[in-house]
């Protein structure tokens, strides 16, 4: 190592240069293909192959009707909602154990039930073999749930 330091960037220059001279002859996988940049510069570009996309036939058979199989694992969330209420932050840092909080719902009123945050019918609670339940007493149809969706 000389003592201006002058040397040793012209060294180090000079196996950059070498580095980058090797790597230009030498063909990446992508150049080879034909599909990367030449030695020269030049870019060898190919038009990309689509194929023609055929009619939904994942969703659909021959007769029109939808297949339901393909959506039948797919997990959602089911929630029973037994009211609501309004509360500002002030009463609800006062709530302790004990505290009983006033919803907007009648004492026998059919609770909401959701799927993904969608009204999809009306229950009541019932008790399964010590665990709770819902009988649902009616079912939203489809066009009144799209209807809310609007």
């Amino acid at each position: 190592m000389s003592e201006d330091g002058g040397t040793m960037d012209v060294d180090i220059a000079d196996e950059w240069a070498a580095a980058l001279a090797e790597q230009e002859a030498t063909p990446t996988p992508a150049q080879s293909s034909g599909g990367g940049a030449s030695g020269s510069g030049n870019t060898d570009y190919s038009r990309a192959q689509f194929h023609e996309l055929q009619p939904e036939t994942s969703f659909s058979g021959s007769t029109g009707e939808v297949n339901m199989d393909v959506i039948l694992d797919v997990p959602v969330t089911l929630s029973m909602e037994i009211g609501r209420t309004l509360i500002s932050i002030r009463h609800l840092l006062q709530l302790n154990q004990g505290s009983v909080v006033e919803l907007d719902r009648l004492a026998g009123e059919p609770m909401d039930v959701l799927v993904n945050g969608t009204l999809i019918a009306h229950g009541e609670v019932v008790v399964v073999n010590e665990k709770f339940g819902i009988r649902l007493t009616d079912v939203i149809s489809p066009a009144e749930r799209v209807k809310k969706l609007k």
